[in-house]
């Protein structure tokens, strides 16, 4: 088994929204067992970071990352406009690319300039360096079932190369159409973590990282992870639910078909 191990960072922001689980406190207390869930779906965040225009015309994929986005940095107290960032997404917002596709095989003079312009994968990382005045590099990454793992993996790799906090970002939304078939998503949900080389000040943990094969992934073992299973970004949940309790934890999610990401959280 071949091992290579990563200098450890911390995390010093944290945020979380699901469809069920709508923000970071709400699902602490509910993976804790220290609240039950809400009964009813919860609507889509509206970030505040839009104007009321572009409020109501971004897709479901945007409002959900700059939501988490924007908690995390504000949990972290950083400047979001100086910070490099990493966003994630399996397949982008599936309920355009449907629209997109179902409309150019029927009526393609139609299509919308406004959908097609929050088409493109990287839509949720663009509006967000555009709301926040953000000149610092950002990347999009797309891996399919280890869009989480390689997306994290990028970030900490970021945080060591540059010495710097990074913000990473997580989020995947409900499939439609025939595209369904392919990425069987449902509901809403995005994390968000802001990483940090590791200071002399306590944060909410450190992760010592390394990079290994032939070792079994975390499965989530409270009830809550029921509530965010059939999302495509459901594999994230696993960190976010050891970082909940705020104890001591190995976490090992998936970078590939052979390649796992060993976190080891210490307080």
């Amino acid at each position: 088994m071949n091992t290579r191990t990563l200098k450890p960072v911390q995390v010093a922001g944290i945020s979380f929204w699901s469809t069920r689980l709508p923000g970071w406190d709400v699902a602490r207390a509910v993976i804790r067992g220290e609240a039950v869930a809400p009964s009813a779906n919860s609507p889509r965040p509206a970030p505040t970071l839009l104007a009321p225009t572009e409020r109501r015309r971004a897709p479901d994929s945007v409002a959900l990352a700059l939501e988490v986005a924007a908690k995390a940095c504000e949990a972290a107290q950083a400047d979001a406009g100086a910070l490099p960032s990493v966003f994630a997404s399996t397949h982008g917002d599936l309920a355009i690319s449907d629209y997109m596709c179902s409309t150019l095989a029927t009526t393609p003079t139609l299509i919308s300039p406004i959908k097609f312009h929050n088409s493109v994968h990287n839509a949720a990382a663009g509006y967000w360096t555009i709301g926040t005045h953000c000149d610092a590099p950002y990347t999009a990454i797309s891996a399919h079932h280890y869009t989480f793992g390689l997306g994290l993996l990028e970030a900490l790799v970021q945080v060591i190369d540059a010495d710097r906090p990074v913000l990473y970002v997580a989020f995947d939304v409900e499939g439609k159409g025939p595209l369904q078939a392919m990425s069987q998503s449902e509901g809403l949900l995005g994390v968000g973590l802001v990483l940090e080389p590791v200071r002399s000040e306590k944060r909410h943990a450190r992760i010592s990282a390394q990079i290994e094969s032939d070792v079994p992934i975390t499965t989530a073992n409270s009830p809550a992870a029921e509530l965010v299973a059939k999302n495509s970004m459901a594999p994230s949940f696993t960190l976010f639910e050891a970082l909940a309790r705020e104890q001591a934890a190995k976490v090992v999610v998936a970078t590939g078909s052979n390649s796992r990401l060993s976190l080891d959280l210490s307080r």
